[in-house]
């Protein structure tokens, strides 16, 4: 089995190297998806098993001035990735996004729910998820929410950049979602993809995060409970933190559907936070 992976670097991409080490993994250097013809060059000429897309533009707030560059990677790279799959007759597995959503409300959003993105990156994640749909009658969408890990730019990586030299830390505390540690992410697209290989099941969007939901404020004192820091947090609003591109309040996600037709379950996003410490720490 060859399993062909766009990304490289990425947090999600990282461990599916460590996950799949003998995966051909195309980073920017291979394939510049601001070019994204490209991307079905590459596939042709690798003739995979499986295609996996966890290649993304997901600088949030820059994507508000860069709305053409993100939509080109987020939405029409992804959408010729599909379509070179499906003539190719091999799976597709895309990495989407919670920010596909408006965020009002405070019940979990199902897969099946209306979409509203409220912010230029979701937009471009969502264009990427209809072309996905349009092109591969059996693509797997799979939308997660708040990665972190050892690696990459991420809220966890932060807090422990800022507890250390401040006594107390402003962080947002009505909103409300599942972080996700990207080492589970890549597990569950690489069950997906294993399971579509082997027996072809219809396309779907998927939703799944880590468990339980909490604010950013929590997930901030979990942080530093583990890391025995003595910062403390301090709960603001999401209108006292002004950044130029909207989040969406509720970014919970109803994962059922995932454990229902891949018995993949929500990963304790705390356990994850133990191990990506400790791998920082070493």
């Amino acid at each position: 089995m060859t399993v062909l992976v766009f990304g490289k670097n990425g947090q999600v991409a990282r461990e599916l190297r460590r996950l799949l080490p003998d995966a051909v993994f195309l980073g920017r250097d291979a394939a510049d998806l601001t070019k994204p013809q490209i991307s079905a060059e590459l596939i042709r000429a690798h003739n995979p098993s499986c295609v996996l897309n966890a290649a993304a533009y997901t600088n949030v707030d820059k994507a508000e001035a860069e709305f053409d560059m993100a939509a080109t990677i987020n939405g029409t790279a992804p959408a010729i990735m599909a379509e070179a799959a499906q003539k190719l007759g091999i799976p597709f597995v895309h990495i989407s996004t919670d920010y596909v959503f408006d965020g009002s409300g405070s019940a979990p959003r199902r897969s099946d729910d209306p979409v509203g993105p409220i912010c230029a990156y979701g937009q471009t994640k969502l264009q990427g998820e209809i072309g996905v749909r349009a092109a591969h009658e059996t693509a797997v969408i799979l939308r997660t929410s708040w990665v972190f890990s050892a690696h990459g730019t991420n809220f966890v990586k932060s807090m422990l950049r800022l507890g250390p030299s401040n006594e107390n830390i402003r962080i947002v505390a009505d909103q409300i979602g599942g972080p996700t540690p990207a080492k589970d992410i890549a597990a569950a697209v690489f069950a997906i993809a294993s399971s579509q290989i082997n027996e072809r099941k219809p396309g779907a969007t998927y939703h799944f995060s880590g468990a339980p939901d909490v604010s950013w404020a929590d997930f901030a004192r979990e942080v530093f409970s583990q890391k025995g820091l003595p910062t403390k947090v301090v709960d603001i609003t999401t209108s006292e933190f002004v950044r130029p591109a909207k989040r969406p309040l509720n970014s919970r996600l109803n994962c059922e559907s995932l454990a229902r037709d891949y018995n993949i379950g929500r990963p304790d996003w705390r356990m994850g936070l133990a191990e990506v410490l400790a791998e920082l720490a070493t």
